[in-house]
C-alpha cells in the first residue's frame, strides 16, 4: 500500500509538471486517471490535497506564479473529481442504505408484531380446540348418562305399571270373589227363609224380601266398584 502511494505521488508530480509546461496542452485526462487511481487506493480529498502540495513543493511552484498556480488548481480539481463523484455516490448509497435500514427496521417491527399476533392466534386456537374437545367429551358423557337414565326410567316405569296392573287385577279378583260369594250365600239363605215364611208370619216375609233387594243392590254396587278399580 505504501509503495503504491509513493508511485501515485511520483506519477502526480510527473503529470503535473507536464501539464504546467509552457505551450503544453491541458492534460486533464491524466489528472482524471490519477484521481481514479486514488479512488482505487481509497484516498480521500484531503490526502490528495497533501500529494498536490508536495508536488508543488517538488516543482518549486511559488504563489507569485499565479498563472501556473491556477493551472495547477485546475489539475487538482480534475484529479479530485473521481474522488468527489465516489464520495457523492457513497453518500447517496449511504442515504439509500439508511432508508433501506429504516424500511427494514419498520418491516422487522411489523413482522415481529404479526408474529406475536400469529402466536397469540395459535395459542387461542389450541385453547379453543382443547376446550372443544373437553366440551365434546363432556357433552358425550352427559348424553350417554342421560340416555342411560332414560332407559332405566322407562324400565322402572314399565315395572311399576306392570306391578300396579297385577296388583289391581289381583285385588279386583279377590274383592269380587270374596264379596260375591258372601252375598251369594246370604241370598241363598234368604231364599230359604222366604220359603219357610210361606207358612209363618206375613211380616217376616216382607223383611226377607226387603233384605233380598238390599243384597242384590249391594252385589251390583260391588261389581261396579270392582270394574272401575280394574280399569285404573
Amino acid at each position: 500500500m505504501k509503495q503504491r502511494l509513493i508511485t501515485l505521488s511520483q506519477n502526480y508530480v510527473t503529470a503535473l509538471r507536464t501539464h504546467l509546461q509552457p505551450g503544453a496542452p491541458a492534460r486533464l485526462l491524466a489528472a482524471q486517471g490519477l484521481g481514479r487511481q486514488a479512488v482505487a487506493l481509497g484516498i480521500a480529498t484531503l490526502e490528495l490535497a497533501r500529494i498536490h502540495e508536495q508536488a508543488l513543493v517538488t516543482l518549486n511552484l511559488s504563489p507569485d506564479k499565479k498563472k501556473l498556480v491556477s493551472r495547477a488548481e485546475s489539475f487538482f480539481t480534475e484529479a479530485n473529481a473521481p474522488i468527489e463523484e465516489t464520495h457523492r455516490a457513497a453518500q447517496a448509497s449511504e442515504v439509500h442504505l439508511g432508508r433501506l435500514k429504516e424500511t427494514l427496521g419498520q418491516r422487522t417491527v411489523e413482522l415481529a408484531a404479526t408474529n406475536r399476533q400469529l402466536q397469540r392466534g395459535v395459542v387461542r386456537r389450541k385453547v379453543m380446540e382443547e376446550a372443544a374437545v373437553k366440551t365434546g367429551q363432556h357433552y358425550k358423557k352427559c348424553l350417554e348418562e342421560s340416555l342411560d337414565l332414560q332407559k332405566r326410567l322407562r324400565q322402572l316405569t314399565h315395572q311399576v305399571i306392570s306391578t300396579q296392573e297385577d296388583e289391581r287385577q289381583s285385588i279386583s279378583r279377590e274383592l269380587h270373589n270374596e264379596i260375591a260369594q258372601t252375598l251369594l250365600g246370604i241370598n241363598v239363605r234368604l231364599l230359604s227363609l222366604k220359603q219357610e215364611a210361606r207358612v209363618n208370619h206375613k211380616g217376616l216375609k216382607n223383611d226377607i224380601a226387603s233384605t233380598a233387594r238390599l243384597v242384590a243392590k249391594s252385589v251390583q254396587s260391588v261389581k261396579r266398584i270392582a270394574r272401575e278399580f280394574g280399569t285404573l
